[in-house]
């Protein structure tokens, strides 16, 4: 009965593991001789280079897929043909051996000893039919010594070599580690998942015909696994069948190659996935770089939208230069409640009441408004901090949120740039037949400052007897005076001409006030020639 194509594969695998190591040390040690350090040993090594390859060849015929003949038949005729390279090789060893040790090369003759054990294990498989135990397996300090060399400023990638022969890891491994990378080796799939997941690879050279977990099965848990997916896969195997072929490509093989590996062809396959493995980090780092950009920049965007928000609700309040200075952190909270010394100034409309009863509401909204434009551009440029609008009165104090050293003189200075602009407009209300007038009251003396309000609307203000005191002596004020405490007269020195009012008996005070009328600037004094 012929055999089946899984028994042909089989034997085709067996036979192809010895017919490996022989091609494979034998072009390690022609790249040796190409590099000058056992040159005399090239012609030889090329003699049995080509013998090995005639014997793939024949085992290959032989046993190919299109072979329909008996198992028996086939091996007979095997043994027959391979008797002649597989003696060659052998005779080639014997000879390469005593030449290597003359020249002190021992590393070589240790590749040759391999060669020739290799050819031996080749023979007694064919001739006892496959069943024949191999050559014992390398030490694993062998293989460790190959496997792990020193690294190199040229090395290009740190690449996984995955085989149950140690022959053929060790072989492998000298070949990566000649071409500059650093390799790691393991014997089976689960040592291989555990280094994986413990260490960084680059690239993973997976045997497909392993013992306990097969290369399959490997390249399944990978492809399942989100941290190990993106790590490539080359799946090496002397099984060079199509089925084969695609089904690592589907479980999501980066590429196959076939044993034993063409040296060009295995450094340009290994380049070429770790350009790509390079490429996908490279674009992973980015994604991430961009990732957290992004999220930095949610992050900017979200406080310049709460300091945007915070600058609109302080510029209700405070002049744009103040309010930017507070969200800029040059300033305390203001909303958050404090005490502190304050001069603080009232002025209203004398006569709006009756002018608001006479008058259509558009006037009267027109007249607020220019009146309310005015008189806030002059309290931005004093500096001065709005407490509040009430109709046709208004509340501003200085030295908070920003203490300032001369208060009182600010305030003062306010108080008769109104009166003056005021006094502008009385001209043009009194043309249109308003009789409008200015009163202003200043006090100083301490307040609690802060938010008050409810969650929604929430407003700035001062609480405390100066506020009170300020509203008292604006009430009291004639049209054109300002009037102010005698604390705040004794703050602002000889600075200004002031007139006494005399003691004021002042709603909620328990005793009289002493108040003053301030005429305006005091004239420099002339000096005595």
């Amino acid at each position: 009965m012929s055999p089946d194509r899984a028994t042909l594969n089989h034997l085709r695998h067996e036979l192809h593991t010895p017919l490996n190591h022989i091609i494979g040390y034998s072009e390690m040690l022609l790249e040796s001789a190409a590099e000058g350090s056992i040159e005399a040993l090239e012609p030889r090594l090329r003699d049995l280079h080509e013998s090995a390859h005639q014997l793939m060849l024949l085992v290959d015929e032989v046993l190919g897929p299109t072979r329909r003949e008996s198992n028996e038949f086939d091996l007979r005729s095997l043994s027959a043909r391979a008797a002649g390279p597989i003696d060659a090789i052998i005779a080639a060893t014997d000879e390469l051996k005593v030449r290597a040790l003359e020249l002190a090369a021992a590393e070589a003759a240790q590749d040759i000893e391999r060669i020739a054990l290799a050819a031996q294990t080749l023979r007694t498989m064919i001739v006892d039919g496959v069943n024949a135990p191999q050559a014992p397996p390398l030490a694993d300090s062998d293989t460790a010594r190959i496997a792990m060399p020193t690294l190199r400023p040229g090395e290009t990638g740190c690449i996984l070599v995955v085989d149950d022969n140690a022959a053929n890891r060790e072989m492998l491994s000298r070949r990566l580690a000649r071409a500059g990378h650093r390799v790691h080796v393991v014997a089976n799939g689960p040592d291989a998942l555990t280094l994986l997941r413990r260490e960084p690879v680059d690239l993973v050279l997976l045997d497909v015909l392993m013992p306990q977990m097969s290369g399959y099965e490997v390249l399944q848990q990978l492809t399942a696994d989100s941290r190990l997916r993106e790590i490539p896969v080359v799946m090496i195997s002397a099984l060079d069948e199509m089925d084969s072929v695609v089904r690592c490509i589907e479980l999501g093989a980066e590429d196959y190659l076939p044993k034993p590996f063409d040296p060009v062809l295995l450094r340009a396959r290994i380049g070429a996935c770790l350009e790509k493995k390079r490429l996908r980090d490279r674009e992973a780092m980015h994604l991430r770089e961009l990732a957290e950009w992004n999220q930095k920049l949610e992050q900017r965007v979200e406080e310049q939208v709460t300091l945007l928000d915070r600058l609109g609700r302080l510029k209700r309040f405070f002049s744009p230069q103040l309010a930017e200075l507070i969200v800029a952190g040059g300033a305390d909270d203001p909303l958050t409640t404090h005490r502190r010394e304050l001069t603080v100034c009232f002025l209203d409309l004398r006569g709006f009441t009756a002018f608001a009863e006479s008058v259509e509401p558009e006037e009267v909204m027109g007249v607020l408004r220019q009146y309310h434009a005015d008189m806030g551009r002059l309290v931005m440029e004093h500096e001065g901090t709005l407490e509040r609008f009430t109709g046709d009165g208004m509340m501003v104090f200085f030295n908070d949120p920003v203490p300032v050293p001369n208060a009182a003189e600010r305030t003062v200075c306010m108080a008769l740039a109104m009166r003056k602009r005021v006094s502008e407009l009385i001209v043009s209300w009194r043309k249109l037949g308003y009789e409008l007038e200015l009163g202003i009251g200043i006090a100083q003396g301490y307040a609690t400052i802060g938010a008050i309000g409810y969650e929604g609307r929430w407003d700035y203000g001062a609480i405390g007897p100066v506020t009170n005191l300020a509203a008292r002596l604006c009430g009291e004020a004639r049209p054109g005076q300002i009037l102010v405490s005698k604390r705040l007269l004794a703050a602002t020195a000889d600075l200004f001409e002031v007139e006494q009012v005399g003691e004021l008996v002042l709603k909620g005070m328990q005793r009289p006030v002493t108040a003053y009328n301030i005429v305006g600037p005091r004239a420099p004094k002339q000096s005595t020639p």
